[in-house]
């Protein structure tokens, strides 16, 4: 296994890490990332094989796990009940009960709501250049969330400055005033959420979250813990992957001169996905593609760059809409494949071809520039000119 450096931070790598992807892949399935200090997988096989093997999983095994600081205890009283973090059998009840409220019906029925907020939104529109996020890219995801949840949609900037705070725990840089804030905004979410679900024990709603409170499976219902940290999970998630893969698409179809047709939205998907690393541990000593794992040892699963893997699509560096669908892994795999992937493909399927139809001149107006957020990859700012 080679071992390779590469600060994440690095202003070359945020607004291009392929080439770093591409050189890792040139040494085989795995290589050892020094700036991390953990094996990473590269390749589509060793990525894809690794999300779906049981030997490994994203919990942490409990006599390995480090002791929590006072001053995080917050964030991790939520972690501790996400779906997110969780292995079987604690995950398979939590996702089965979540599914039975999150159904696809459910999901499918959002459609003319995301229909006209994408209307309501573009008709706001300046005449000059303005950024595309804050503007487009972020209201849809949060309002949709917020509408399907049933909390009150003037919460939505709260509850974006909530999850700012708290997703920057995952970032490849993180300072104890990063820390100290994400255990602020998790106090703050999870009290307002406990205050939303007694509400909706009170007065029910047809609304998401009154649909959790009855999900029930063989007798067993969600804790009220277990809901807040859903509920938390399902907005945070929910608009973090989602406006970074509405900027990433609108980015490279403006650049590519390509509209936004179902295949084409497939291939922004694989082309430049919103999240490029998802760690695993390993729970027992095993041997894969050529490296030993000892139990505890962690790994990072780079879903980017399996994305771009020549043996899966030929010439991967190139955007082509007209290739013959192959799964990407931009939603994970596994039993953790993302719960929320059919809505956020909704949301990009009415968006975007909305957002080129009403606006057929609309173009760059400035370059655009990641931020340094990595393992997430997203835009910091997307000008344009409608």
């Amino acid at each position: 296994m080679q071992t390779l450096s590469q600060d994440p931070s690095d202003p070359g790598f945020v607004q291009n890490p392929y080439p770093f992807y591409d050189r890792a892949r040139a040494g085989g399935d795995l290589f050892f990332w020094a700036d991390y200090g953990l094996p990473c997988a590269v390749s589509h096989a060793a990525v894809h094989a690794l999300l779906r093997d049981r030997r490994m999983g994203r919990e942490c095994p409990p006599q390995l796990a480090p002791s929590i600081p006072d001053h995080l205890r917050p964030f991790y009283a939520i972690e501790a009940h996400s779906m997110l973090e969780l292995e079987p059998p604690r995950h398979t009840r939590l996702r089965g009960l979540v599914l039975r409220a999150f159904t696809s019906r459910r999901i499918k029925a959002l459609a003319p709501e995301i229909t006209q907020l994408t209307h309501d939104l573009i008709d706001t529109f300046p005449s000059g250049p303005f950024d595309l996020l804050p503007a487009f890219c972020t209201p849809i995801p949060v309002r949709i969330i917020c509408r399907l949840l049933g909390v009150p949609e003037e919460m939505a900037p709260q509850l974006l400055d909530w999850s700012h705070a708290m997703v920057a725990l995952y970032q490849a840089r993180r300072t104890r005033a990063d820390e100290d804030a994400a255990a602020t905004a998790a106090a703050e979410f999870a009290a307002f959420m406990r205050a939303h679900i007694d509400a909706r024990r009170a007065d029910p709603r047809n609304d998401l979250i009154t649909h959790l409170i009855a999900a029930e499976e063989a007798g067993e219902h969600l804790s009220t813990d277990e809901l807040i940290t859903t509920c938390i999970l399902l907005l945070n998630a929910g608009h973090e992957a989602t406006v970074h893969s509405l900027g990433n698409a609108v980015k490279t179809l403006l650049e590519q001169g390509t509209p936004p047709s179902d295949p084409a939205i497939e291939e922004t998907l694989r082309f430049d996905p919103p999240l490029h690393m998802f760690t695993r541990y390993a729970y027992e000593d095993f041997t894969a593609f050529g490296h030993r794992f000892r139990r505890g040892d962690q790994v990072g699963l780079l879903l980017a760059a399996a994305n771009r893997d020549p043996a899966v699509w030929p010439d991967p560096n190139r955007f082509d809409p007209a290739r013959a669908l192959t799964t990407n892994l931009s939603f994970g795999g596994g039993v953790h494949f993302c719960v929320g992937a059919p809505l956020a493909r909704l949301e990009l399927q009415i968006a975007l071809p909305m957002l080129f139809d009403r606006c057929p001149n609309l173009r760059l107006a400035k370059a655009p520039a990641y931020a340094d957020s990595y393992h997430f990859h997203g835009l910091a700012r997307l000008m344009v000119q409608a």
